[in-house]
C-alpha cells in the first residue's frame, strides 16, 4: 500500500510539473508573436524613451537642454546653433553657391508621433537634394509649431524640416516655412493619419508625392548650423527656402492640438554668414 501511495503521489506530481512547464512555454510563444507584429512600434518607442527626457517647457525645456546630459552640452555652449533669425539686411549674395537641386518623387512612407513632433519616414532612397555637388539622401521629415526659424524677427505659423544625410554621414536639413492661407491638399493624406498618441505609428495607405510639398520657387538661404533638438549636433548644412507654403487654419490647428508648442527659440548667429542664391 505504501508503494502504491507513493506511486500515485509521484504520478500526481509529474502531471502538475508537466502542466506548469507547458504553461510557461506557452506565454513566450504569445509574446514572441506580439513582438514580431509590433517591432516597429517597439523600436520607435525605444527611440522616444532613449536618454534623458527633454521637452519644450519648464525645467527640461530648451534653456536647460545643455544641463540634462553630457551629450547635450552643445545645446548650451555650441557656437553654431540653430534655428536663427534670418534678417534680410544680413544676407550676402553668394557668387559660388549653386542653386539647390531637389530630386523628390512618389514614395511609400510611415508616420510616427515620437513625443516631440510628427515624423514621416520615407522608404525610397532615390529622394535626395544636391548642395554644391554633394548628394544628400532624404531620411525623414517633420513639423514644428510655430516655426523655428524667424524671418526678420517674425515666426511663421509652422515649419517643415526635411532631414537628409550624405554618404559620408554629413547632415543637411531643408526648412520650409508654413503660413496660414488656403487648404494644402498635398498634405491631406498625411493629415488624415496624424497620430495623437506617443509612439503611435502607421503606414500611409498610398504613396505621397514629396515634390508637391514644396513651393515652386526654390530660392534659398544657407548657413552652417545644428540640429534643433538634443543633442544639438553642429556642422549641419541648413537650407531655408525663401518662399513659404500655405496651410489652412484648420490644418494648422489639427497639428497644434497635438503639439501646441514644439519649437526651439532662435539662437545667436554670431559670426556666421547667411548666404542667398544669386
Amino acid at each position: 500500500m505504501k508503494k502504491n501511495w507513493k506511486g500515485c503521489l509521484f504520478t500526481i506530481f509529474a502531471i502538475i510539473l508537466v502542466a506548469s512547464v507547458t504553461g510557461c512555454n506557452s506565454q513566450p510563444a504569445i509574446s514572441s508573436t506580439t513582438s514580431t507584429s509590433s517591432s516597429s512600434a517597439n523600436n520607435a518607442h525605444a527611440v522616444v524613451q532613449k536618454g534623458p527626457h527633454w521637452s519644450y517647457a519648464g525645467e527640461e525645456g530648451p534653456e536647460h537642454w545643455g544641463e540634462l546630459e553630457k551629450d547635450f552640452v552643445a545645446c548650451g555652449n555650441g557656437h553654431e546653433q540653430s534655428p536663427v533669425n534670418i534678417e534680410h539686411t544680413h544676407l550676402e549674395a553668394s557668387q559660388t553657391q549653386q542653386p539647390l537641386q531637389v530630386h523628390y518623387t512618389n514614395t511609400k512612407a510611415s508616420i510616427l508621433n515620437n513625443g516631440h513632433t510628427v515624423q514621416i519616414s520615407v522608404a525610397d532612397a532615390n529622394n535626395n537634394i544636391v548642395l554644391d555637388g554633394t548628394k544628400f539622401t532624404l531620411k525623414q521629415f517633420h513639423f514644428h509649431h510655430p516655426s523655428e526659424h524667424q524671418i526678420d524677427g517674425k515666426n511663421a505659423e509652422m515649419e517643415l524640416h526635411f532631414v537628409h544625410q550624405s554618404d559620408n554621414g554629413s547632415t543637411a536639413v531643408l526648412g520650409v516655412l508654413i503660413q496660414s492661407g488656403k487648404e494644402n491638399k498635398a498634405f491631406n493624406r498625411i493629415w488624415s493619419k496624424l497620430p495623437k498618441d506617443i509612439s503611435q505609428e502607421a503606414a500611409l495607405d498610398e504613396e505621397i508625392n514629396l515634390a508637391t510639398l514644396l513651393p515652386k520657387d526654390l530660392h534659398s538661404v544657407r548657413y552652417n548650423g545644428s540640429l534643433t533638438t538634443p543633442p544639438c549636433t553642429e556642422h549641419v548644412n541648413w537650407t531655408v527656402l525663401e518662399q513659404p507654403i500655405e496651410m489652412s487654419a484648420d490644418q494648422i490647428n489639427q497639428f497644434a492640438a497635438i503639439f501646441p508648442d514644439n519649437h526651439r527659440p532662435v539662437q545667436q548667429l554670431g559670426t556666421r554668414e547667411l548666404t542667398a542664391d544669386k
